[in-house]
C-alpha cells in the first residue's frame, strides 16, 4: 500500500492506472477505522482493480461547537488497518492540500439538505458536498463506497453526482453492527462504559419501528412514537429527531403505501456524544 498526500500525484497515479483500463474504486473515510470502514475497503475490491481510501478530517463540515479537535485519530493505526485488507493506495491530504489559500468555492446540494442533519448542522452537507468533489476530482474513481450509517449524506452525495454530471457509480453499503445492535462509528470511543451499555437501546427502538410496519402500521407518526416510547425510557438519551420518511426522497407522507420502502432515522445524545442510526423496512 502506497501513502499519497498530494493531490496532483495522486491524480498522476490515477492517469496510469486507466491508461491500462484498470477500474477505479473510491472509500472516502475520516479515518479511525473500525469493522465497518474495512468492510466498505473489502466490497470496494469487487467492483475495481485499484481501490483508494481517504482519509481526511474534514473540518468544513464540523460545526462550531462540534467535535472537530477532538475526533478521533490515529494514523499508524489506519494505516496498518487499511494495509491488512488489501488497499492499493490511502489519500491522506493535509488540510492545507485540500483547502489552500484563498479557497472561495463550496458546493451546495438542495432538496435533501434541508431536514434532519441539515437543519441540526447547519452547513455540515456543504462541507461534506464540498469535500466529496474535491476526492473525487482527485481520486477519479469509476465507483465510490459509502456507508448506510449516514443515510442522508448517501443521498446527497448521489444527487451531487447526478447533479454535477460526474460518471461514478454510488454503493451504499448497509450498516456494519457490534454484536449487540450499537452501529459501529469512530464516535464510539467517546461512550464511557455506562453509555456504551445503554447504547444498544438505539437499535432495540428502532426493531421496534420495522416489527410495527411489517405488521401493518402505515401511520407515520404511530411509527415515529413508538420508537420515541422506547427511546424516552431512558432519560440518559437526549432525542435530537426521530423520523420515519420515504428512503428515496425523505418524504413524510401521513401514511405509507404497500410496497413503499420507509428508512427509520434516529439521532440521540448519549452524554457529550452524538450517535445516528437508521433501519430499512418495506411496507407489505
Amino acid at each position: 500500500m502506497v501513502v499519497v498526500e498530494k493531490v496532483k500525484e495522486m491524480q498522476k497515479i490515477i492517469d496510469s492506472h486507466r491508461s491500462e483500463g484498470k477500474r477505479i474504486v473510491c472509500v472516502p473515510t475520516m479515518g479511525y477505522f473500525h469493522k465497518g470502514h474495512l468492510s466498505l475497503m473489502e466490497l470496494a475490491r469487487e467492483y475495481g482493480e485499484i481501490v483508494v481510501t481517504t482519509l481526511f478530517v474534514n473540518p468544513t463540515q464540523f460545526g462550531p461547537n462540534e467535535d472537530f479537535e477532538r475526533y478521533p485519530r490515529n494514523f499508524q493505526r489506519d494505516f496498518e488497518l487499511a494495509q491488512s485488507v488489501g488497499i492499493d493506495y490511502l489519500f491522506a491530504p493535509t488540510i492545507e492540500e485540500i483547502y489552500p489559500d484563498n479557497f472561495y468555492t463550496k458546493v451546495i446540494v438542495g432538496k435533501f439538505t434541508d431536514k434532519f442533519e441539515g437543519v441540526k448542522r447547519p452547513g455540515h452537507f456543504d462541507g461534506v458536498a464540498t469535500v466529496v468533489t474535491k476526492l473525487f476530482n482527485a481520486t477519479k474513481p469509476d465507483v465510490a463506497i459509502f456507508g448506510q450509517k449516514d443515510f442522508q449524506q448517501a443521498l446527497v452525495i448521489k444527487q451531487l453526482v447526478k447533479e454535477l454530471l460526474f460518471d461514478i457509480k454510488i454503493i451504499v453499503a448497509p450498516i456494519v453492527r457490534e454484536a449487540d445492535g450499537l452501529a459501529m462509528s469512530s464516535r464510539n470511543v467517546y461512550l464511557s462504559e455506562e453509555e456504551r451499555k445503554l447504547a444498544p437501546r438505539i437499535f432495540e427502538a428502532l426493531n421496534l419501528g420495522i416489527k410495527a410496519v411489517q405488521n401493518g402500521e402505515r401511520r407515520r407518526k404511530q411509527i415515529n412514537s413508538i420508537v420515541l416510547q422506547h427511546l424516552r425510557q431512558f432519560r440518559e438519551f437526549f432525542i435530537d429527531y426521530v423520523a420515519a420518511v420515504d428512503s428515496e426522497t425523505l418524504d413524510e407522507p401521513e401514511e405509507f403505501s404497500p410496497g413503499q420502502t420507509v428508512v427509520i432515522l434516529v439521532a440521540v445524545y448519549l452524554g457529550k456524544t452524538r450517535l445516528i442510526d437508521n433501519v430499512l423496512v418495506t411496507v407489505p
